[in-house]
C-alpha cells in the first residue's frame, strides 16, 4: 500500500481500555493517521468502575465512543469479548480497510489472524509485554512506548512517555540480529549494483518484522537509523520536476559499482 492509498484506507480503531494508558491515546491516534482514516473509534471497558476514570477528558477530546461492558463474571475478561464481537461485526460491513487493535493481550490474536484471512490490513498497538504470537499476527505492530510526547497540562494519571536516546554506532553495530535483518533485507530488495531504495526496504523490514521500528533505537526515521550503524551508504537522488529526493541505501561491504558517464 502506497502512500496516497494508506491516507485514504478506511480504518476502524478499536481500543481495550483495560489494556491501554489514556495519556497516550493522542499520540496513538496521530500514528493511526499514518495509515489511514479512523472512521470508527471505540473503547471498550466497564465504565461504571473506578478503574477507567482517566479515560473520560480523552474520550471526550479524541470523539472516541466508549462502549459499556460490565463484568458479569469475576475472572472472565468481558470486555475482550465485546472487542472481538464488535469487530467481526464491522468486518463483515466491508466497508473498512483495516483495523487498529489496541491492547497488549494475547485474547486478540485469533481476530487480527481472522481479519487478515479476510484480506485487510491489521494494525496493532501495544505494550513491550505483549505476547508475540499478536504481534506476529498484525501486518504492522507499535509499541506504544515509541509514541513519545510531552503534554505539560496532561492530567496526573496519564502516561508521559518521553523520547529515546539514540542507541550509539557502536551498540548498533554489535547489536547482530539487527544487523543481519538491515543487511539481509537491502540484499534481497537490491538491485544488481547493490542499491536498494529504502521505501521497499522499510516495506519488506515490516512484512519480516511487524513490531520493527526505528523509533525502538530512539530514531525517527528508518534513514536515521541506517545512517546511525555506519554500515550502508545512503545515497539521496533528486528525480527532477520538484519531487522530492528519493533515498538509496547500499552495504559497504559491495564493491563499488562501475558508475555510467
Amino acid at each position: 500500500m502506497d502512500a496516497i492509498e494508506q491516507s485514504i484506507a478506511r480504518l476502524a480503531v478499536l481500543i481495550d481500555a483495560d489494556n491501554a494508558q489514556p495519556g497516550l491515546i493522542a499520540p496513538l491516534l496521530a500514528e493511526v493517521a499514518k495509515y489511514g482514516t479512523a472512521h470508527v473509534k471505540r473503547a471498550y471497558g466497564d465504565w461504571t468502575g473506578a478503574g477507567l476514570r482517566g479515560w473520560k477528558e480523552q474520550l471526550l477530546a479524541q470523539s472516541i465512543q466508549p462502549m459499556q461492558q460490565f463484568a458479569y463474571t469475576t475472572g472472565k475478561n468481558a470486555t475482550d469479548a465485546a472487542l472481538i464481537i464488535d469487530a467481526m461485526d464491522l468486518l463483515y460491513t466491508n466497508r473498512f480497510d483495516g483495523f487498529c487493535i489496541v491492547s497488549s493481550d494475547s485474547d486478540f490474536t485469533r481476530l487480527a489472524s481472522r481479519i487478515r484471512e479476510s484480506g485487510l490490513t491489521v494494525y496493532g498497538f501495544g505494550e513491550r509485554k505483549t505476547p508475540q504470537s499478536f504481534v506476529a499476527a498484525c501486518d504492522k505492530f507499535v509499541y506504544t512506548d515509541n509514541l513519545s510526547y510531552d503534554d505539560p497540562v496532561a492530567p496526573a494519571e496519564a502516561t508521559v512517555v518521553k523520547p529515546r536516546t539514540p542507541t550509539r554506532s557502536g551498540q548498533l553495530k554489535s547489536d547482530t540480529a539487527l544487523v543481519t535483518l538491515l543487511r539481509d533485507t537491502v540484499e534481497a530488495t537490491s538491485g544488481d549494483d547493490g542499491w536498494a531504495h529504502l521505501a521497499a526496504v522499510g516495506q519488506l523490514l515490516t512484512k519480516r518484522q511487524p513490531d520493527f521500528d526505528s523509533r525502538t533505537y530512539g530514531y525517527a526515521k528508518l534513514t536515521d537509523l541506517v545512517t546511525a550503524t555506519t554500515l550502508f551508504e545512503v545515497d539521496r537522488r533528486l528525480p527532477g520536476g520538484g519531487k522530492p529526493a528519493v533515498v538509496y541505501i547500499r552495504d559497504q561491504r559491495r564493491p563499488t559499482p562501475e558508475r555510467a558517464s
